[in-house]
């Protein structure tokens, strides 16, 4: 079970009356926190926080504890921010500083110095989010009463985040073939994205997956079959091709178990005994969600697995996406996403169907796939880019439409969105701050969850939505080579 330390903060100068009073109140405001965010991570109160000592060890502690996937800090009273320094310097875990109080209203009548002497976040937390600025300590602040509800959203929308960066630390990526001869923006530097984020990304040959799929029985294969026909529409008479992908994903599930993998790659240029590259069994996994980035993204494969945990549990979709084509109708540009098979069915306006067209590319048999038309509402598209000395995010606000008209002839599942503010400011602002042709799409999640992953990892993020001005766009990027070479 995830947990979250809630560690309140005082000193030893107040007395026992009041530290035990102090520690009545966190241990109160803990619990009803639990009480909002057990589905996701158990709250835990942590005894009232006096000296250095006792901060150096709750923070040690949290960050030993590897069920603890971040500390919320509130300061009850004052608390002297020398004594934190030694504590935050240890801390190795998200944080939320949390500025409220106990009480919600001001008991106006009876106040008097031993309530203000209790009660002053307002005094305490100022002191301690000094410390912290003057550490360069990367948190998350949350402010209001702990018990409204845009609070609680927020603090919730912090332990999504925590949940998620804590699953990749541990997370395993497996490249069945290497990235795609050439291509630039899908490759990256492995090394460092297990230092930064915990990705531990390695080459599979795509043999490992031939092996397993060759012993896998007709019984399993049946029920993959069933499994296809109670979720999806059999739009083809092509049984031989359905039958292969469904043994694919079976193979795949094996390999996926028996390696322990959140996410993986395939590529068309090394399908090496294999007849036909996967294309339902992808889908269908990612709709479970499995990470998957095609022609060896490891990074969008890794990015859509940790997205698709964070959204864990809200309204919508997460999955891989690629930019394909544009309708330019003036006044009414339009991006249509899509890609040769692997589109997760979670975007799908209705039950998809099940289809057997020839590929097109890479000289296999026609592979059968999931085809529909995509869900609207609003959403975001997530890049995450290797700038060479730094990882990058890059994050767009889009609105998904209906597609304007049917297209029965276009073999795969697609998307339809515009781009904010504009298309021309949208489309340049992507390319300008090297966004790649592929992403990660949800209507689960916004850009501030991006936000709140870039600061958890340190992660350099741009974001283009409805205020991006190209010009101030341009001088931000430029700012951050400028900051991103001083730090060299």
């Amino acid at each position: 079970m995830n947990r979250i330390y809630f560690i309140t903060g005082s000193q030893d100068l107040y007395g026992e009356e009041t530290l035990k009073q102090a520690a009545n109140d966190s241990r109160e405001m803990a619990e009803f926190l639990n009480g909002r965010l057990n589905d996701i991570a158990e709250v835990c109160f942590e005894p009232v926080v006096t000296t250095a000592a006792e901060a150096e060890n709750v923070c040690v502690k949290a960050s030993a504890d590897n069920d603890c996937i971040g500390v919320i800090m509130w300061m009850h009273t004052f608390s002297p921010a020398k004594m934190w320094i030694r504590a935050l310097k240890a801390l190795k875990k998200p944080m939320l500083h949390l500025h409220t109080q106990y009480n919600e209203k001001l008991p106006y009548d009876s106040i008097d110095m031993d309530f203000m002497n209790l009660n002053q976040s307002a005094h305490g937390d100022r002191e301690f989010g000094f410390i912290c600025t003057r550490l360069g300590v990367k948190r998350e602040v949350v402010v209001g009463y702990y018990r409204h509800e845009d609070v609680i959203e927020k603090i919730r929308s912090f332990a999504h985040a925590a949940a998620a960066v804590n699953f990749g630390r541990t997370m395993k990526v497996a490249m069945l073939g290497n990235n795609m001869r050439d291509v630039a923006v899908t490759d990256g530097d492995r090394v460092e994205s297990e230092i930064r984020y915990g990705w531990n990304v390695n080459y599979y040959g795509v043999g490992d997956v031939v092996s397993i799929a060759e012993a896998v029985t007709d019984a399993e294969i049946d029920a993959k079959l069933a499994e296809y026909n109670e979720k999806y529409t059999m739009a083809t008479d092509n049984a031989a091709s359905v039958r292969e992908q469904a043994k694919y994903e079976v193979a795949l599930e094996k390999f996926i178990e028996k390696e322990n993998i959140g996410a993986f790659t395939d590529t068309f240029q090394d399908l090496h005994g294999l007849r036909q590259l996967p294309g339902i069994a992808v889908q269908n996994l990612m709709a479970k969600g499995i990470g998957f980035g095609p022609e060896g993204d490891y990074k969008t494969s890794a990015l859509g697995a940790v997205l698709f945990k964070m959204a864990e549990g809200r309204k919508g979709a997460t999955g891989f996406m690629e930019d394909y084509t544009y309708d330019l109708t003036s006044g009414e540009e339009l991006e249509l996403a899509a890609h040769m098979l692997e589109v997760s069915p979670v975007f799908a306006l209705s039950k998809p169907e099940i289809r057997v067209h020839p590929l097109g590319i890479g000289g296999k048999e026609p592979p059968a796939r999931l085809v529909f038309d995509g869900i609207e509402g609003e959403g975001i598209a997530v890049s995450m880019i290797d700038m060479g000395d730094r990882f990058r995010l890059v994050c767009a606000d889009i609105t998904l439409v209906k597609q304007p008209e049917p297209m029965p002839k276009l073999p795969v599942a697609r998307l339809m969105w515009k781009l904010k503010p504009d298309f021309a400011t949208g489309a340049a602002a992507w390319i300008y701050a090297g966004g790649a042709h592929h992403a990660v799409v949800s209507t689960a999640l916004t850009k501030d969850d991006i936000r709140l992953f870039a600061k958890m990892t340190d992660t350099e993020l741009v974001i283009i939505d409805d205020k991006t001005d190209i010009n101030a766009f341009e001088q931000q990027l430029a700012m951050l080579d400028a900051m991103a070479k001083i730090k060299r």
